[in-house]
């Protein structure tokens, strides 16, 4: 019998200000008994009012920044890493507050599912049906923008409502109101209490009116999927770097450095340059264990080809049959990040894998109204947090897919090419 690796599973928090993330994470950490005897010490220091009646402040765990805690919110994405027999887990503590959604988009961009959390005691439970907070709408239109495979519903805070299951069914029935909303499919709920471990990792006495996993069991099981799916037979391979080892020498080595987006790559094997559109041959892979005869998406590689091309930082080396072509003109999805509003005349560098190319906003198509989750016009320049429809024009082609077909090459940032701040994130819906 063989021994599996675990697999790796990411995913992130999200929810308003003060609906208990950090908390969540510090106690999934306690529980599962990953954290050093000192960590436990220090936990046990730091929550100053501590005693054996009253609960450990377990968002001292995540909380790293000294703003942070002085402040009592999260502004950074915490990244913390323990694991089970079953799989390993990377996960993100990512911002509550409306001014840090950008970190929140940073850390659900790469996760196989999120947490979204609802502090049950913020919301009116005697409106039916109940109104639930506008910062848990945006994460979540952005978490279906995002395609982020699997949402867990985890409604925080019972045991100040007494664990009342009638509260948990009203936000329950809320919140599938929105998904529906949204289209989200793969919704999961679990009715907990952060600070006192009810359902995190071992399921609650207080709730025997739920028959459902816990959180972790329920992190332990879902399935590992990817929305986009790309066909493994189309190799893409943005070139990162171009090594060069000594240009006078005889034997000059020319290598281009650089990570395996999509499908296989082995030696002998035709290829064809974006933009340029010239071919070649790979001559030799090299990768982290040294020479290899193929290589597997996800892997960061050296690649020498048989003929001397042109190629520099941004180019694509791409299978000769992939599909992909250069783009100049792109539809997509937008959420703008920076307090400073868009300037519609202004150009702004996009950078698109291993590619920055300036790019100008043609077109704003619509933005979405948060309260009637409906796309409507533009009427003002995008602020903060708008989530839009735009057209973009590029001063030069990138070899780029539609997210949903591939998240790598779907995917794109906008950066202020004086202040050097990244003001929107995208994701292609349409090329062309």
């Amino acid at each position: 019998m063989t021994n599996q690796t675990p697999t790796v599973f990411r995913f992130i928090t999200a929810g308003s200000v003060d609906d208990g993330k950090s908390t969540l994470i510090g106690r999934l950490l306690y529980d599962s008994h990953v954290l050093l005897s000192d960590h436990i010490e220090q936990l046990k220091s730091n929550s100053y009012h501590h005693t054996d009646q009253a609960p450990l402040d377990f968002a001292l765990l995540t909380d790293g920044l000294a703003a942070e805690r002085e402040q009592g919110i999260t502004i950074d994405v915490a990244y913390r890493y323990f694991s089970t027999p079953e799989r390993k887990f990377i996960l993100a503590d990512t911002p509550g507050h409306e001014q840090y959604t950008r970190n929140m988009v940073t850390g659900a961009s790469t996760a196989d599912a999120a947490i979204v959390l609802i502090d049950a005691s913020r919301l009116d439970l005697q409106q039916q049906p109940v109104r639930l907070l506008p910062q848990t709408i945006r994460h979540s239109v952005l978490l279906k923008r995002l395609a982020c495979p699997h949402i867990i519903v985890a409604i925080n805070k019972l045991d100040l409502l007494h664990y009342d299951a009638a509260a948990f069914t009203a936000i329950q029935n809320a919140y599938t109101q929105l998904a529906k909303q949204l289209q989200l499919t793969a919704v999961h709920f679990v009715p907990i209490s952060a600070l006192h471990g009810d359902n995190i990792v071992h399921s609650s006495t207080n709730m025997p009116w739920y028959d459902g996993p816990s959180l972790l069991t329920l992190l332990n099981t879902l399935p590992i999927t990817d929305t986009a799916q790309p066909d493994p037979g189309l190799a893409l391979f943005p070139i990162q770097r171009v090594a060069r080892q000594d240009g006078s020498a005889k034997d000059d080595f020319r290598g281009y450095q650089g990570r395996l987006e999509q499908g296989q790559l082995q030696v002998g094997q035709t290829i064809r340059l974006l933009p340029s559109q010239q071919r070649s041959t790979i001559a030799a892979i090299y990768g982290i264990h040294g020479q290899q005869e193929q290589a597997q998406p996800g892997e960061v590689l050296t690649i020498t080809l048989q003929d001397e091309l042109d190629i520099s930082r941004g180019d694509t080396l791409v299978a000769v049959e992939h599909p992909v072509q250069n783009h100049q003109h792109i539809h997509a999805s937008l959420c703008w990040f920076d307090d400073q509003p868009l300037n519609p005349a202004r150009k702004y560098w996009l950078k698109h894998t291993t590619k920055t190319v300036y790019a100008k906003i043609s077109g704003i198509a619509s933005v979405l109204d948060l309260h009637e989750l409906k796309e409507k016009p533009a009427a003002r320049p995008l602020q903060m947090n708008d989530m839009a429809k735009v057209q973009l024009l590029l001063q030069q082609p990138i070899a780029a897919n539609r997210y949903l077909d591939n998240k790598a090459t779907g995917a794109f940032i906008l950066i202020d090419d004086i202040s050097h701040r990244t003001v929107a994130a995208g994701m292609i819906e349409q090329l062309g």
